[in-house]
């Protein structure tokens, strides 16, 4: 595959309910993301669209970012779930889509990004610590779910890692 990431063919966008099953394909085959149900992505699609991205190339989803604003909390961007496929991993994709996400929502006051990672999850640790970095603003983390507070599976705790505040660029 040429490096179709380079020579401007990766399109960031919001989603659309058309894309809906192909994040929830995403999602489940990445193997790392606690799969949701098709009709959860189908709903996130058309109600949080603002605040999520796809990513593609030549009309193919590759990967997407879904968020939302908590309504307590309008200054911050929850990031719920990034996916990238492995095909185009390792090419900043995840990065530029949480990038596309804070300019779009800068307009809207949201100046903090907020994320859960689970500590085994060294890709999404990467992922925040290097957003931090290149925007030069800190990145705290906090515990914010226990391994008990999962009462059905074997799931690691969440960590919550909260980034900002970001000063939006010259428009």
């Amino acid at each position: 595959m040429p490096d179709d990431l380079r020579d401007n063919r990766l399109l960031l966008r919001p989603p659309t309910v058309d894309d809906g099953a192909d994040l929830w394909r995403l999602a489940r085959d990445v193997g790392s993301l606690d799969l949701n149900s098709e009709y959860h992505y189908l709903l996130w699609c058309r109600d949080f669209a603002a605040t999520s991205v796809v990513a593609c190339v030549d009309d193919r989803v590759r990967g997407f970012v879904t968020g939302y604003v908590r309504p307590d909390v309008p200054d911050t961007l929850m990031v719920w779930q990034v996916a990238v496929d492995p095909g185009v991993r390792g090419r900043g994709v995840a990065a530029r889509m949480v990038g596309e996400l804070l300019s779009r929502r800068a307009p809207f006051g949201q100046v903090f990004v907020e994320a859960t990672v689970t500590p085994g999850n060294a890709a999404s640790t990467a992922l925040f610590n290097g957003l931090g970095r290149d925007l030069g603003v800190p990145v705290g983390r906090t515990a914010l779910f226990a391994a008990e507070h999962f009462p059905g599976s074997a799931h690691e705790p969440e960590v919550l890692f909260r980034i900002g505040p970001v000063v939006p660029g010259p428009a």
